[in-house]
């Protein structure tokens, strides 16, 4: 639950609400005391007792703070000098210019004229201390609205936080972006598209523009460097076979292992056949090679580098393939000595996987090289998902805005996988873990998801990554684009969209008819959301999985566009302390922040590991291999994710 703080300075202090407008004290009109001589007059010097000269006239309590008698300072005997230097039955004062006459008749100032004297001087003293307490409670108030009870202040104005109640105007976008965010529906589309292009929603944009949120990492001593030598070895056109694969997996994960086997093949002088893609995953897409990349760039791309045909020559056509499963996380020596002699012994070898079949590390330079070249300039998505992805990023931009592109990977499959379900609720559990003994390839079955969320292994939920939004300081008013399929849980998106209502997604911000050639095709939309995502202002992915790996290894290599990789761990402790009332939001914020001061996609070395699985993806940080250091540079950043 979020907490919003508003204090300011000064007595007009609010204090029962952040939106409650009116001052703490109202502050009486101020008076100037006149410093001209013979500020008293004598009894006959006054206008008589009937009427009233030009000055107005207003009785006082001679123990007032604001009183002076005969125009003269205090003195040093205090009260008792002024009561022995008082005219019996009249007190002449000059108050801003105004002549003050306490005449003779009865009334509340009489009666403590008729008090004895230290009685009049314990009276006095008494209503000074009354005074001081009154400025002492009200400055005791000031505090306790800031300090002490800020939470409880803040808690009342949780729902309107980052919201702005002047601007009825943002209140309606509000209203609108929360009714049509995340829809299909052609009409909803249509109004959504409106709403974009009208700029309803942009009405609060200058408050993020101005703030080093957006900022990207530091990375001006670090360059792409993965470009051929101008003096390099001329492709072989000699071949030892040919390489046939199926890539499996989503779609980046297949992305990852096309780029293995490029290199794979071109450490084994091999000839590869246009990969197959696999149809039989959770999203059982059927989608080919040439639906989802531009085949024929990818081949013009590569020409220099490795052959790559688009069908099995006739001559080998009728060869039958040897079946292979390469060994995970290989070395280059693996597939000289074990696989070259059987690809020159059959000629046509077929690899059943591609995912992670080489090492991250450990690698010869023009290998890593290679990988990015493939990653980062030959697969380029086909032209239907690239031109339907840069036109969402025109309408994410729609008026200058910036967006954040936010990797929300809380779909049933990847909870149903890790065994997370906090703020679920036991049916949904229930049908989590079901899926989970019905996936016959998943090894892990039972599995403590509250112990896996607390070491940080677990998606956030929407409502965490809201406080995570909130946190570092994201207004209400930041557009989103939601790069994920349906969010699971029965009103599990409802307090992300109620706190940021300017959710868009590829079926929010598409028409009905360009969305057509997409439906029923996991892997284009992923494509898609791919090509959204990498052009974002920033990106927030709240699991690390391939689509994170994929996009922010990617953002990396162009120039290290800003990706937030939240420290899950320490965030969600962070979340079960404001909850359980043990850190204001002042505290749960700061700390936020400083948590991920060094977590923004800054240049560091990728992290090895003890073993290949506990290492850092070189797809996630191709650093180094595919991103070099100036020469100018002695030393590498090594600042965190």
């Amino acid at each position: 639950m979020g907490f919003h703080q508003n204090a300011s300075d000064g007595v007009s202090q609010r204090v029962n609400s952040p939106r409650f407008s009116g001052p703490m004290t109202r502050r009486a009109h101020s008076f100037k005391r006149g410093n001209a001589g013979g500020n008293s007059h004598s009894n006959g010097g006054g206008k008589g007792t009937g009427g009233f000269d030009p000055h107005y006239e207003i009785d006082v309590h001679l123990n007032s703070p604001r009183s002076e008698i005969g125009g003269s300072p205090v003195s040093g005997d205090g009260f008792d000098g002024i009561l022995e230097r008082k005219q019996p039955q009249q007190v002449n004062q000059r108050f801003h210019g105004g002549v003050v006459k306490n005449q003779s008749k009865k009334h509340v100032g009489s009666a403590v004229l008729d008090l004895g004297l230290r009685e009049r001087k314990k009276l006095g003293h008494w209503m000074f201390f009354l005074f001081c307490g009154v400025c002492l409670f009200l400055g005791v108030l000031k505090i306790c609205a800031t300090g002490w009870f800020g939470s409880a202040i803040d808690r009342i104005g949780s729902n309107q936080d980052f919201s702005y109640p002047h601007n009825t105007h943002l209140n309606e976008m509000d209203k609108r972006a929360h009714d049509y965010g995340y829809r299909e529906e052609g009409n909803d589309v249509e109004r959504t598209l409106m709403m974009v292009a009208s700029g309803v929603v942009n009405s609060q944009k200058s408050m993020a523009e101005n703030s080093d949120i957006w900022s990207k990492p530091n990375s001006e001593n670090f360059t792409q460097c993965i470009d051929q030598p101008r003096i390099h070895k001329k492709l072989d056109s000699r071949t030892n076979g040919y390489i046939l694969i199926n890539a499996n997996g989503g779609l980046n994960q297949m992305r990852f292992g096309i780029c293995d086997m490029v290199a794979i093949a071109k450490v084994m002088k091999a000839t590869l056949v246009l990969p197959s893609l696999d149809h039989t995953s959770y999203w059982a897409d059927d989608s080919d090679f040439k639906d989802l990349f531009d085949w024929q760039h990818f081949i013009e791309a590569l020409k220099d580098v490795v052959h790559i045909v688009e069908t099995l020559p006739p001559d080998y056509a009728g060869i039958e393939p040897f079946t292979k499963t390469p060994i995970s996380w290989s070395k280059v020596s693996y597939y000289k000595t074990e696989i070259v002699p059987l690809l020159k012994q059959y000629k046509v070898i077929y690899f059943t996987h591609t995912d992670s079949r080489l090492a991250n590390n450990g690698l010869p330079p023009t290998i890593q090289k290679l990988r990015c070249r493939v990653n980062y300039q030959a697969l380029k998505y086909s032209t239907l998902i690239e031109e339907l992805g840069n036109t969402l990023v025109s309408r994410m931009r729609e008026g200058g805005n910036r967006y954040i592109a936010l990797h929300l990977r809380y779909e049933k499959d990847m909870l149903s996988f890790t065994g997370c379900s906090h703020n679920l609720t036991a049916e949904e559990d229930e049908e989590l873990r079901t899926m989970r003994y019905e996936v016959s390839h998943w090894k892990e079955k039972e599995i403590n998801g509250t112990e896996r969320r607390l070491l940080g292994g677990c998606p956030l939920t929407p409502r965490e990554t809201s406080l995570l939004l909130k946190g570092l300081g994201f207004p209400s008013s930041t557009r989103i684009y939601l790069v994920a399929g349906e969010a699971y849980g029965n009103g599990s998106m409802q307090y992300l969209m109620n706190d940021y209502p300017n959710i868009f997604s590829h079926s929010t911000l598409s028409t009905e008819e360009e969305l057509r050639p997409f439906k029923n095709h996991q892997n284009r939309l992923a494509g898609l959301d791919y090509v959204v995502a990498l052009q974002s202002d920033m990106f927030l992915y709240t699991f690390d999985g391939n689509m994170a790996k994929a996009v922010q290894g990617h953002r990396r290599f162009e120039n290290f566009k800003k990706t937030i990789n939240p420290d899950k761990m320490n965030f969600v402790k962070l979340v079960d302390d404001l909850e359980a009332g043990k850190i204001t939001w002042k505290k749960f914020s700061s700390k936020v922040k400083k948590l991920h001061k060094d977590r923004v996609g800054a240049p560091y070395l990728r992290e090895s590991g003890e073993f290949p699985k506990l290492e850092e993806s070189f797809y996630a940080n191709p650093l180094p291999g595919c991103i070099c250091e100036a020469a100018t540079t002695t030393t590498t950043t090594t600042a965190k994710r």
